[in-house]
């Protein structure tokens, strides 16, 4: 552990940071820095060196394959797989449908929509359209338009009865056997779930589908780096062993810091959130994502947070918040309001600044600080701003910086919040990936479905 009185004690090395692609600041986090809303030394101090058990644990449950999430970074053979089946796609389709809800599709969501839209090997791929909910609105008005003769389907559910992606599959089945003969079907839609009898694995069957196995020892949530995420990132161009090697970058120095986890930011952060929920009263873990980019990535982690740790009362509330958006809808309240949330402000470098301020419109005195600056200073000035407000006002504030933004720095952001939130549950002694209250809502799901009357 570093010494009590260094002002940079639970943060990233900055030396760190082009190997991880990010850095983690937690010092607005510290009762020396914020007051009372923040964590004393000694106590965090604690907490973090308690986490070096979860690190043991995951080591030995990596080397024993035990957790296969932590050994896919280093997989490379089944991407190789894969590579003739996203090329398939990206060589015979314009648009591409992604089946699926939840863990099954918001990885891939993050990744996809993170990508620079102009990147030659992206603007050459598919566009996908990744779909994760079921409003028959807009379903319907896609399915409408799309042309099935250049569109792919790729159809993903775990346990192959998902009761969303089940629904959205056999609306669209119909609509694309009246436009493919019975071989072309095949070329058309590859399935993803589980091995064994399962309802997507039998259509699969009924129609001569390929189908390609989801591990059934990895959950939803915690699949991103599987086929799951990796196919649908293929096809549109990204580089998924970049996403991969960005993981495995984090997962080893995880690792090399068993002995002193003060050095593993995901160890740090795991702390952090639960000292501040125990010794502080915090119940809703805001992340404000400074790039539209960093949105879906945010939104992913909101379903890895509540889903493995709102267990037996316990768990903080993630909220998903957009800047500078937010800070015009929400700032009010979280500096004034309830002292009950802790707040990630999250972003990377400007893809571009724009254009700078032409000093001769900006010659109203009331405008002229703007002269001269560009977009990307706004971003950059509000991202600030917001955080050192937050901070002033004893609110604890974690600033997580993206050296850049692209598939090695996601991947390495996707592992790290994976592993902060296993050791967050180990700190909490909750099981960090069953979800046994949600089994009954499914449960209610499907009785309602089956009481609603006839069949239109």
């Amino acid at each position: 552990m570093q010494t009590a009185s260094g002002p940079d004690r639970f943060d990233t090395d900055p030396t760190l940071s082009a190997t991880l692609g990010y850095t983690q600041n937690v010092e607005d986090c510290r009762a020396v820095r914020i007051g009372s809303g923040g964590l004393d030394d000694d106590y965090l101090s604690d907490l973090v060196q308690r986490s070096g058990g979860a690190l043991t644990d995951l080591k030995k449950a990596y080397d024993a394959g035990a957790m296969p999430f932590l050994n896919l970074p280093e997989d490379r053979q089944d991407l190789e797989m894969l590579e003739p089946i996203a090329r398939h796609f990206q060589s015979r389709f314009d648009d591409v449908l992604i089946l699926g809800t939840g863990g099954s599709s918001l990885g891939s969501r993050a990744l996809y929509e993170m990508a620079d839209k102009d990147e030659d090997k992206v603007r050459g791929a598919p566009k996908l359209h990744i779909i994760t909910n079921v409003d028959p609105f807009v379903w319907d008005r896609l399915i409408r338009r799309l042309d099935y003769r250049t569109t792919g389907i790729v159809v993903i559910s775990k346990s192959g009865g998902t009761t969303e992606t089940m629904m959205q599959f056999l609306t669209l089945l119909p609509v694309v056997l009246e436009r493919l003969t019975p071989d072309e079907l095949a070329r058309h839609i590859t399935l993803i779930t589980e091995p064994g009898d399962n309802p997507l694995r039998r259509l699969g069957a009924r129609y001569g589908l390929p189908v390609l196995d989801h591990d059934p020892k990895v959950g939803g949530r915690y699949s991103v780096l599987s086929v799951v995420g990796m196919l649908p990132t293929m096809i549109a161009g990204l580089d998924a062993a970049d996403t991969r090697k960005g993981a495995s970058r984090v997962l080893d120095h995880a690792f090399a810091s068993i002995d002193d986890p003060s050095r593993c930011p995901a160890a740090v952060g795991a702390a952090i959130s639960v000292g501040l929920t125990e010794k502080r009263g915090v119940s809703a873990s805001v992340m404000l994502a400074y790039s539209d980019r960093l949105g879906s990535l945010a939104r992913w982690y909101r379903q890895l947070w509540a889903e493995s740790l709102g267990k037996g009362g316990q768990g903080t509330t993630p909220v998903y918040a957009t800047g500078p958006v937010d800070q015009h809808s929400q700032l009010q309240l979280w500096l004034d309001g309830p002292a009950d949330k802790m707040f990630t402000v999250l972003g990377g470098p400007n893809d571009t600044d724009g254009l700078p301020i032409d000093p001769a419109l900006a010659d109203d005195p009331r405008l002229a600080y703007m002269a001269g600056r560009s977009m990307g200073d706004l971003m950059a000035a509000s991202r600030r701003a917001t955080a050192e407000t937050l901070a002033r006002r004893g609110r604890p504030v974690r600033r997580i910086d993206m050296t850049r933004i692209d598939e090695s720095a996601m991947g390495a952001l996707m592992m790290h919040f994976m592993l902060e939130t296993v050791i967050a549950a180990h700190l909490m002694g909750v099981d960090p990936f069953d979800q046994p209250a949600v089994e009954e809502g499914k449960v209610l799901i499907r009785k309602y479905l089956a009481d609603s009357g006839d069949p239109a």
